[in-house]
């Protein structure tokens, strides 16, 4: 019996938008306790026009309390595939409303449900035989919750949460980083799978989706109560990790160091050496070359696509570049800027930001490396230094005026205050360095406003990509050169753009963030459905 070839390029040209608007109820209290006594409920939400709010503005990272503390019962929630005036009729899509009632407390993977959403939704419309499929990726295989306790310095317990999220394994083995914050809950880990599943699809490598961490902060830990940590962590995880099974790797507060720990952990405990089972390990024991520098490095490969061969520059050299964050991803990106002749003008944390006029140089960045992966301090202590301003409180996108915006830190961090003001002030180009940091109506206003953008799954996959070619050197028994590991690097971020410009083309009004989202879950979708329902 043959088979309808999926999302062809001939059937997605025909695909057009009707505007419509739908209405469905999202119960937001069950994040606390449901007082009986109120005058609110579902029937008055829904007919007071004064209550009527947007899930999404009331659910956002940084208003959650407010949101709970609220009167609020229920909100009326847009269609999820409507991302400012674009909407798309799906009448269809009753099944997956159950998604977003039952995990109405989980604003974080809902916001980027909503965001693919408004990517595929014109797909899905045309093929609705393909909403089933959609629906089951939004389902994680698996969802694991444990405690890890540990002894601090001074001999107390202590106990937190870990997770592990495993959620596609259709292209391959679960593959995702390990996040040690406290704000880690089950709700980001879920939008950061998520946004794995389409990420790790577009290297078109053979990586299924995962993501896990604690509610864990090794900020002002020691080395020894980190170790102690990471061990207990492992001591659980183990149960659930392999090289052909669910290969991590490290994220936010989660580098080298821990990623050591934690192999050694599991080494003792299986007793047997599967290097394959962790990336972002030193070269010591089967690391890969480049992998730290993997994330920033792709992604000004990723931006050098988008600058050049959208005729915004015939090259970066001369650009003046916005980062955000102080890690290996935003120290990294500046490297590789300065390679290409670029300008990087800005770093922070979550106390403010450190700009330089100039742009920083590469002896700045070793100082910097040094303060952050070393001293592990703030930047507010260079402040003093010539040539440096310090903005305490502030965001970067906002000190100065700039080319290219490269968000590096953490999910929402732009929002459509930052996005006006970096429009306002001549950016060309918005490239996300980080997982979703920017919100639904920042990035609208991007696009509203002719921005190029390069949405985080696409952007900032060269780590994961990397991560991909770590594994296949474990699994040769070999190593790669630094040039080696780099080109391939360089062509994998290469791909990427062609596929994202590939797939912007196949809607009207596409962009590179509905490319991404098309060609990502395009090829998820073909492995699950051939693979049965599973």
């Amino acid at each position: 019996m043959a088979t309808k070839a999926f999302g062809s390029t001939r059937t997605m040209q025909s695909i057009r938008r009707q505007p419509t608007r739908r209405t469905v109820k999202a119960n937001v209290a069950s994040r606390k306790p449901h007082d009986s006594s109120s005058s609110s409920s579902p029937a008055a939400a829904a007919s007071d026009a004064t209550k009527k709010t947007s899930l999404w503005s009331q659910l956002g990272y940084s208003n959650l309390e407010n949101t709970i503390g609220g009167n609020y019962d229920y909100c009326d929630l847009p269609p999820p595939w409507e991302v400012g005036t674009e909407t798309a009729i799906l009448e269809s899509f009753d099944d997956m409303m159950g998604v977003f009632q039952r995990d109405a407390h989980e604003p974080e993977f809902l916001q980027a449900v909503r965001e693919v959403l408004a990517s595929v939704g014109p797909l899905l419309e045309k093929e609705p035989e393909k909403i089933a499929t959609f629906r089951r990726i939004l389902e994680p295989e698996r969802v694991i919750m444990f405690r890890v306790p540990w002894i601090d310095d001074e001999g107390k317990q202590r106990v937190n949460r870990g997770f592990r999220v495993q959620l596609n394994s259709a292209l391959g083995p679960y593959k995702g980083g390990l996040r040690f914050h406290p704000s880690v809950n089950l709700s980001i880990l879920k939008f950061l799978a998520f946004e794995q599943a389409f990420k790790n699809a577009l290297t078109g490598l053979p990586l299924g989706a995962g993501k896990g961490g604690a509610d864990f902060d090794p900020k002002g830990k020691s080395d020894n109560e980190i170790m102690r940590f990471c061990q207990s962590y492992m001591t659980e995880l183990c149960r659930h990790i392999g090289p052909r099974t669910d290969v991590p790797a490290g994220d936010i507060g989660v580098g080298g160091r821990e990623i050591g720990y934690m192999y050694g952990q599991y080494k003792r405990i299986v007793g047997r050496f599967d290097a394959g089972v962790l990336t972002g390990k030193s070269m010591s024991f089967g690391g890969s070359n480049i992998r730290p520098e993997a994330t920033g490095y792709g992604l000004v490969y990723f931006v050098d696509q988008m600058v050049t061969r959208s005729d915004i520059a015939p090259s970066l050299k001369g650009l003046r570049c916005a980062l955000s964050g102080s890690g290996n991803v935003a120290l990294f990106a500046a490297e590789k800027l300065l390679h290409f002749g670029a300008i990087p003008q800005t770093f922070s944390d979550s106390n403010g930001t450190l700009y330089c006029e100039k742009g920083f140089t590469e002896e700045d960045l070793e100082m910097l490396t040094e303060l952050k992966n070393v001293k592990r301090g703030r930047l507010s202590e260079l402040a003093d230094v010539e040539g440096f301003e310090y903005f305490h409180g502030s965001k970067p996108w906002s000190v100065a005026s700039f080319d290219a915006a490269l968000p590096c830190a953490t999910q929402n961090e732009v929002d459509l205050e930052d996005a006006e003001a970096l429009v306002k002030s001549g950016v060309m180009v918005v490239a996300e360095g980080a997982n979703m940091p920017s919100t639904p109506e920042a990035i609208a206003h991007f696009e509203e406003n002719n921005v190029q953008f390069g949405p985080g799954k696409a952007a900032n996959a060269g780590g994961v990509a990397v991560s991909g070619l770590e594994m296949a050197q474990n699994s040769m028994g070999i190593q790669w050169s630094r040039e080696e590991v780099e080109e391939r690097l360089r062509q994998i971020m290469v791909s990427i753009y062609d596929k994202c410009s590939e797939g912007s083309k196949m809607v009207d009004g596409g962009s590179l963030r509905m490319g991404a989202d098309i060609m990502g879950f395009v090829r998820v979708a073909e492995a699950m459905e051939q693979q049965g329902l599973v």
